[in-house]
């Protein structure tokens, strides 16, 4: 199918066209008179005053004339091809007055257009100066008649009308060609810019992480960008290279949904997977335009999706951790106090007692859940300050140690004899590494054996470092990805959001937590944090 020029490429070539079809004309009005005055039909002309001088300049102007039509498709020379054209064509005008007195009226009406032409196709000035110049020709032509030996019968009133017809014509088709090409400059910063919006639009698409699909009313793929066509696993790059595809080769259970939708039934909201290799995704439809048959299928990545979701869980939940701390913390600071009172009645039997001490823990638990969702909806800012590590984590062992109770479990440092300094915010990192040792304490143990837990304290690249390692299972590769979601556990006891939180707290202080896969057995958690010179931002 052949494409049709753009208006844009019709607004392109309008000055060559124009200059084009000026030059026929000038042409035809070139070959009118040589037929005239070289055929029988020479008599219409009346009487010639200047034989000779009439045909010379009718061959001239004929010459010229074809001259300027083969060199008309230049377009670059258009301003220097209509200024002398018009001067010639005044010039000529002129002498064929002269030497024609009869066709005065006749060339003088052929002049018009010429003079129109000009003021059309050159600039304000020099139209008008054409139309000027035309004037003042037909003028001298007449004052030379009646100064000379060769009187003419032509009313002076005739040249007027025809001199201020020069003026009027140049001058409005002088404003007409400054309105064309003022029209025609917007057309091409618009016609620029439109091609612009269009590339950067197409880029958009193209870029875009959600997969977008132009389906037609026979399923038949028009459009897909790059998302989509990854997602539709037909191993492609292009936006274009799944167009012509029908969508239920590629994607039965997709299509399926599509008719549903058109259909106008329930949408079924589930997530499903396009390909093997691809992550599930959210198809959602809508029409390309009201009555259109083309269909727009949105593919959105289910796991973007979930962490939207997420976001928005972990907002709610920190302008809802301001009532919780009241409407918690109060009632299980009250219900801790009274089983502290209880625990010291000495009418209270052993079996009681234990009764007592699982609500105390429980007391505990539900209060840690508590300073979880606060520590997560806080995220104050890192006042940091220079530590000694080594000096840090030995002090931190020693205080935990004297109160919590690990019983047969061990809690150990491994430290250097030289100093690792460190920036770091002292209560975050407080926070960091004691979740850390939680949850090597309880997770980090193999079955019937005590938990040995180690905290190192190295330097590499001038970077220091501090490892919380424990010898336990270890953690799975599929769950190791998952550690630092919020609220995802593995244990029915837990929140989810320790490790979450300690990653966090990391983050506000330019430090790095991650897991570390231990080829021995067990699990290491390493802390990079910012050396003593690193600039934290205020």
């Amino acid at each position: 199918m052949t494409q049709r020029p753009s208006i844009i490429a019709n607004l392109e070539s309008a000055p060559a066209r124009e200059l084009y079809f000026f030059a026929l004309y000038r042409t035809l009005e070139a070959g009118i008179l040589a037929g005239l005055l070289f055929s029988p039909l020479s008599g219409m002309l009346g009487d010639i005053r200047a034989p000779v001088l009439g045909s010379a300049i009718t061959m001239f102007y004929l010459m010229f004339a074809v001259a300027m039509l083969v060199l008309a498709r230049r377009e670059r020379w258009l301003v220097p091809l209509v200024l002398v054209g018009a001067c010639v064509d005044v010039l000529v005008a002129s002498l064929a007055t002269h030497c024609l007195p009869d066709a005065t009226a006749g060339i003088a009406m052929l002049l018009l257009f010429n003079v129109a032409a000009a003021g059309l196709l050159l600039p304000p000035r020099l139209g008008i100066g054409i139309a000027i110049f035309a004037s003042l020709a037909m003028a001298a032509e007449y004052a030379y008649n009646m100064l000379g030996k060769t009187p003419t019968d032509r009313p002076l009133a005739e040249v007027i009308m025809f001199a201020v017809s020069y003026l009027a014509v140049g001058y409005l088709a002088s404003q007409a060609g400054q309105r064309a090409r003022s029209s025609q400059a917007l057309a091409d910063r618009r016609g620029v810019e439109v091609a612009n919006l269009f590339e950067v639009n197409e880029l958009i698409i193209r870029r875009m992480r959600t997969g977008v699909l132009v389906v037609d009313a026979e399923n038949r793929i028009k459009l897909a960008n790059e998302a989509a066509s990854l997602l539709l696993g037909d191993g492609s790059d292009g936006e274009n290279d799944s167009r012509g595809v029908h969508l239920p080769q590629i994607a039965p259970e997709l299509a399926r949904r599509l008719d549903q939708w058109r259909n106008g039934w329930q949408n079924d909201e589930t997530p499903l997977q396009l390909s093997p290799d691809q992550p599930e995704v959210q198809p959602r439809f809508a029409r390309l335009l009201a009555g259109s048959e083309l269909s727009l299928v949105f593919l959105d990545d289910s796991s973007v999706v979930s962490r939207r979701a997420e976001s928005l869980t972990l907002t709610a939940l920190g302008r809802f951790s301001a009532s919780l701390a009241h409407e918690i913390r109060n009632p299980l600071a009250a219900i801790n106090y009274a089983v502290q009172l209880l625990e010291e009645s000495k009418s209270i039997i052993d079996g009681d007692r234990r009764l007592l001490q699982i609500i105390h823990q429980q007391c505990q638990r539900t209060n840690g859940i508590v300073e979880s969702v606060l520590g997560l909806a806080r995220r104050e800012r890192a006042s940091p300050e220079h530590v000694d590590l080594n000096t840090y984590v030995r002090r931190f062992v020693d205080e935990y140690q004297q109160s919590m109770s690990i019983e047969t479990d061990s809690l150990e440092t491994v430290i250097g004899s030289k100093a690792v300094l460190a920036l770091v915010d002292l209560r975050h990192l407080q926070q960091i590494i004691t979740v850390l040792v939680q949850n090597a304490l309880n997770y980090g143990r193999l079955p019937g054996e005590s938990a040995r837990v180690r905290i190192r304290v190295f330097q590499v690249e001038n970077r220091p470092m501090i490892d919380v390692l424990d010898r336990g299972p270890g953690i799975p590769e599929g769950v190791a990805a998952q550690l630092f979601r919020p609220f995802y556990t593995t244990s029915e006891h837990g929140t989810g959001l320790g490790l979450y939180i300690a990653r966090e707290l990391c983050r506000a202080n330019q430090a790095s937590l991650e897991y570390v896969a231990v080829p021995g057995g067990g699990s290491c958690f390493r802390m990079t944090l910012p050396g003593p010179h690193t600039l934290l931002p205020a």
